[in-house]
């Protein structure tokens, strides 16, 4: 079919969807139609994985559960999204726009460009790719024939920011079905109190279980069995501290995968993940063994303004206190100042960002709401002892 056809088919199915489409002829970019206006193409930082995928049709998963449909028809590649079921949290969105290296004074602009996505299943475009590869090449392909793709664990492993463990134990032992009481609550006492040392260490030891049956046939059973794992974790997690907002939004976005996937090693992969994502979004807000509410619900306020510079006056009448009572209240309850635990989870989140990304360090500093590079490297090496870069070269 002549590039013309592509090019009107790719405009007309971007004119309908709402979404952006993207033509590539081999391996160059001929053409971007989106009937929303992006300063940066949000498909920036996972463009690699994207143009990993070799099937006709296929689709890619991002770290918050935003997807792109692939499609793949002799020398021409289309890919159209992002779009989702339920668009990500305003953090979330903001940490896209810093993948994508988006500047600070175009952030609000992008943000607003994703925010007017038009939401859909991801069976619903799979099921337009299907369509669309048939008019191209004939085939035809049902939404069973799209599989998942390996690159999708390969995605995992960078959600969970390059810390997941080798598995140490059998098949048998990495399921999470519903369990004796014993096993099933040593497991969510792990994740209520956010020690992923300790969930490591479970799961290296963890007894070989047999759970209920669920379901009449294999792959059924594992899909209930990791719904009813996603549910446990979940309210587990908001027991830890977590937002209720936070743990069913990833609980939904867990569940749905799990729904896309037909292989058993690819479900028990995902439910680890899982339960370890849990474990260490518990863990980052939780100081001490008992923190108090207001000491947790100021750590997920801090952990959802991370990209934005923090003032204790907004924060005091997010809590509908005086900015005086508040940061006395804290610190008699933490033991330490709200301005330093700030400028801390900022700090560490340089750190994770230095670690697992190749973002320099202007673009991480600018990211978590500094004025400028100098400022975010004093206050950094004030906190750690070291510059962000010599950071950096220490982890080589």
């Amino acid at each position: 079919m002549e590039q013309l056809n592509i090019r009107y088919l790719c405009q007309t199915i971007g004119n309908l969807s709402g979404l952006p489409v993207r033509l590539y002829e081999s391996g160059k970019q001929a053409l971007f139609c989106s009937v929303i206006r992006f300063s940066h193409d949000p498909m920036t930082p996972y463009q690699r994985e994207i143009f990993q995928i070799g099937e006709h049709v296929g689709y890619f998963v991002t770290p918050r559960f935003l997807y792109y449909g692939v499609l793949n028809a002799g020398s021409a590649r289309i890919v159209i999204g992002p779009t989702a079921q339920v668009l990500p949290g305003e953090a979330s969105l903001r940490e896209l726009a810093f993948q994508a290296d988006v500047p600070r004074e175009e952030t609000e602009a992008f943000l607003d460009s994703v925010k007017a996505l038009t939401l859909m299943p991801l069976e619903s475009l799979l099921t337009m790719l299907c369509a669309l590869n048939h008019a191209l090449t004939g085939e035809e392909l049902e939404l069973s024939d799209v599989a998942i793709h390996e690159y999708e664990q390969q995605r995992l492993k960078l959600r969970l920011e390059q810390r997941r463990m080798e598995r140490q134990y059998n098949e048998a032992s990495s399921a999470l079905p519903h369990n004796t009481m014993q096993v099933e609550e040593t497991l969510l006492s792990i994740v209520r109190s956010g020690d992923t040392a300790a969930l490591r260490q479970w799961f290296a030891q963890a007894p070989p279980v047999r759970g209920g049956v669920l379901a009449a046939d294999q792959l059924r059973q594992l899909k209930n069995t990791f719904i009813v794992t996603a549910t446990l974790v979940s309210r587990a997690a908001m027991q830890g501290g977590l937002s209720p907002e936070d743990a069913l939004t990833m609980s939904d976005g867990f569940i749905r995968q799990a729904e896309l996937l037909s292989s058993q090693p690819a479900i028990l992969d995902l439910q680890y993940g899982m339960v370890l994502e849990y474990t260490e979004q518990v863990e980052r807000i939780r100081h001490g063994t008992k923190p108090t509410r207001l000491a947790l619900e100021v750590a997920n306020y801090v952990q959802h303004h991370l990209s934005e510079p923090i003032s204790t006056e907004a924060m005091a009448r997010e809590f509908y206190m005086s900015r005086t009572h508040f940061s006395a209240r804290f610190k008699k309850e933490t033991g330490e100042t709200l301005t330093g635990f700030i400028l801390r989870e900022k700090i560490e989140e340089a750190k994770r960002l230095l670690r697992y990304t190749d973002k320099s360090s202007a673009a991480i500093g600018a990211y978590l709401g500094y004025s400028s590079q100098g400022h975010f490297s004093r206050v950094f090496k004030q906190y750690t002892g070291k510059t962000p870069m010599e950071y950096r070269d220490g982890l080589a």
